[in-house]
């Protein structure tokens, strides 16, 4: 049996993390950020981090476990 390939989509968007967890970046940060408030584009900044079975699951497509 071949050896599944990585999606190239998900390695340009996430990160695995050294003890398998994925970090992902925060979505609607391009533009229009005068109307949020300033905990929530505090919040934003920060890396995100997948749980349960998306993240078992992104991590199968980066090439971990």
């Amino acid at each position: 049996m071949t050896k599944q390939k990585t999606k190239k989509a998900v390695v340009k968007r996430m990160k695995l993390t050294k003890t398998g967890k994925v970090k992902f970046r925060h979505a609607f940060t391009s533009h229009l950020m005068v109307r949020r408030s300033t905990k929530r584009k505090r919040h934003l900044r920060r890396r995100g981090l997948c749980t349960g079975k998306i993240n078992a699951n992104m991590a199968q497509l980066l090439g971990g476990r």
